[in-house]
């Protein structure tokens, strides 16, 4: 047995193996312990039905058609890596947007809202990188990496 999870989210740890990938230690984390900006819709990692609540998470970042790829149900780390990407060239559109809109829609709609649509962007990027935080955060877990209790 490899020690990587091969079966389908929620088969149970005994389908899957280990948790842990070969030769990667703990660093004196646990289970059931969440970072700052780990994401409200999942469950800590370790607590039953977490990898099952973190897939649909990282589904629904995921462009939809991304469901329909058996690859990505089976090994949640690489969704993970999907989702990263998504969330990363996302911040990289509304970076653009934030960038180019002043200049390409100004003489197409009023300055209020072209305004409104900086404010937007701005907004989108915010909120993109807590995206990509929490991103980083579900996939270390899922690599089999725990957190330890901060104060």
């Amino acid at each position: 047995m490899s020690g990587y999870p091969t079966g389908p989210v929620g088969a149970g740890d005994a389908a899957r193996g280990p948790r842990r990938p070969p030769g990667r230690a703990g660093g004196g984390g646990r289970d059931g312990v969440t970072p700052f900006g780990w994401p409200a819709a999942v469950p800590p990692p370790g607590v039953p039905g977490w990898e099952r609540r973190a897939v649909a998470w990282l589904f629904d970042l995921c462009p939809p058609d991304h469901r329909g790829h058996d690859v990505l149900v089976r090994w949640p780390v690489l969704l993970a890596r999907a989702a990263r990407e998504s969330v990363e060239a996302a911040r990289a559109a509304a970076a653009h947007g934030l960038a180019t809109a002043r200049a390409e829609l100004k003489d197409v709609v009023p300055p209020e809202a072209v305004g409104a649509m900086m404010a937007m962007y701005e907004r989108e990027g915010a909120r993109l990188a807590d995206a990509a935080h929490a991103v980083a955060l579900v996939e270390q877990a899922l690599r089999g990496e725990r957190f330890v209790p901060r104060l």
